[in-house]
């Protein structure tokens, strides 16, 4: 889901800053009225910079990663995984990729604006209190396919504003290499989040995670 460096102008690069700023800069009433969230919010960085590095692809214009939105999503809450996402994007391209941080807003924003989607349709019933939702599979892998649906509407998006003319052959071609790994990261959300309900009790998994306000079956 990475933007290559050079695709887009430095003033559209500006205004995706900025925009990616003011996303974040919602979520932060929640980290402060709650400190708890700060230190999810680092935990969902470095859970999702670990799985961003594990493995990743150049496919056309952009690239394949292990992404485990997702995953972070259902362990740490909405807010956290937000910033989590634009703090662990800050952090791969500081310490690996620094020719990324040019591009540091867009790419925020192709993984925060996706996950306000899955929050506001199907993710938000998962941690309502008396849930009439269930944790399931089916509902991993719905949750999976609202989320990079729009993250391949994002990548379309950049590309079409983008120096380059718009190719939708390289974008179809790249937004097809993706849904193997989706499949796979519904796979390892399901597995994780079930495994570590078995310890939903424990102090630290009660302080640190939102497992504890999953409704499971």
């Amino acid at each position: 889901m990475h933007i290559e460096p050079g695709l887009i102008d430095p003033l559209r690069v500006t205004a995706a800053n900025a925009a990616a700023l003011a996303v974040v800069a919602t979520q932060i009433p929640a980290l402060v009225r709650a400190p708890l969230n700060i230190v999810k919010a680092g935990l969902a960085a470095v859970v999702f910079s670990v799985l961003m590095q594990a493995w990743h692809l150049p496919v056309g214009p952009s690239e394949l990663h292990l992404i485990g939105a997702t995953t972070v999503y259902l362990l740490f809450g909405f807010a956290p995984s937000m910033v989590g996402f634009a703090l662990g994007l800050f952090l791969q391209g500081f310490f690996f990729e620094p020719q990324d941080l040019v591009h540091l807003g867009v790419n925020s924003l192709s993984l925060m604006l996706p996950l306000i989607a899955v929050h506001e349709t199907f993710g938000k019933r998962l941690f309502a209190a008396h849930a009439a939702e269930r944790f399931s599979f089916a509902r991993v892998l719905r949750i999976d396919a609202v989320y990079y649906a729009g993250v391949s509407a994002m990548v379309g998006f950049w590309l079409m504003i983008s120096n380059d003319g718009f190719a939708l052959a390289d974008w179809g071609r790249w937004a097809l290499a993706y849904m193997p790994v989706f499949g796979i990261e519904a796979l390892i959300t399901f597995t994780t989040v079930t495994v570590m309900e078995t310890w939903r009790n424990s102090g630290a998994l009660s302080r640190f995670t939102e497992i504890g306000r999953l409704t499971f079956a």
